[in-house]
């Protein structure tokens, strides 16, 4: 496996193949990133993993600063795994100016939820995604593919869309949502929970299946009942000491409010102490 750390280097170990597979990540990784690395490999002829922290996708009260940076545990575990490049740059050699020019997302799909609650996000997202596929697939000649998580449902919706519309050769894959053995998804942020705040973090989860199960019973009342199933399901998790965000059931294709019939994902976002966690479930 080779590291390299400037946008010249990537595209110097790259030129030999015909068909790279990214791994967007912002390091710090887990089982759940190991899972999209394979699915990667069987999926192009060189299998990259970039590791960038992104400082446009968080807000200023947000844990830029303080996320954990862990390049050498990273390296190692993506090596064991089969990885074949690393693309770790610093900030100044991805944004050696200040980005001027960014990727703004359709606010139907964006400002909702996540982007509800983080404004600007899939803004930051859209555009350091953007300037990775340019520095990984720039000089591609084969196929070339792109793998996202599941977990952050609404994300690899906006970057599906985005790839779409700028009519750009690259194939999207969602890899299926990893999870510890008691169901909680696996999150770089989790391990900023206590041992106690750990035992209690599986009640997200817990709660969007309920939820889940109460929009499936409601059947052709769906659109009648789903607002009071939600509050129910904000109040039930607020009881237990939650703050959140929203728990709610949305069509799969592009998160409006379904209708009876309708394809349904349950997502959901709540902080935990100081920890806010996100989930989300196709029914």
């Amino acid at each position: 496996m080779k590291l390299v750390h400037t946008i010249a280097d990537l595209r110097d170990a790259l030129r030999p193949y015909d068909s790279p597979a990214l791994v967007p990540t912002m390091g710090n990784l887990h089982a759940g990133h190991l899972a999209l690395v394979k699915a990667a490999k069987a999926r192009g002829d060189v299998t990259v993993a970039s590791i960038f922290v992104n400082r446009l996708q968080f807000a200023p009260h947000e844990d830029f600063d303080t996320y954990p940076r862990t390049l050498e545990a990273d390296c190692e575990k993506l090596q064991a795994t089969g990885c074949d490049l690393v693309f770790a740059p610093s900030e100044r050699e991805m944004y050696p100016e200040p980005q001027g020019y960014k990727v703004q997302p359709p606010a139907d799909l964006a400002d909702l939820l996540e982007g509800h609650f983080r404004p600007g996000f899939f803004t930051g997202v859209c555009t350091v995604v953007m300037k990775l596929f340019q520095c990984v697939f720039s000089e591609a000649k084969g196929p070339r593919t792109a793998v996202f998580g599941l977990k952050d449902y609404q994300q690899q919706l906006v970057i599906r869309r985005m790839v779409k519309q700028f009519a750009m050769p690259i194939d999207i894959v969602a890899g299926a949502t990893e999870r510890a053995p008691d169901g909680l998804a696996l999150s770089s942020r989790n391990g900023y929970l206590s041992e106690t705040e750990r035992a209690e973090a599986v009640q997200l989860s817990l709660a969007l299946r309920a939820l889940g199960r109460d929009a499936l019973a409601a059947a052709d009342g769906l659109e009648r009942h789903l607002p009071a199933l939600e509050a129910r399901a904000m109040q039930a998790l607020a009881a237990r000491g939650w703050q959140p965000d929203y728990l709610t059931v949305r069509r799969r294709d592009d998160l409006q409010p379904p209708k009876a019939g309708d394809a349904l994902v349950v997502l959901g976002a709540a902080r935990l102490g100081s920890t806010r966690l996100i989930d989300n479930l196709e029914i």
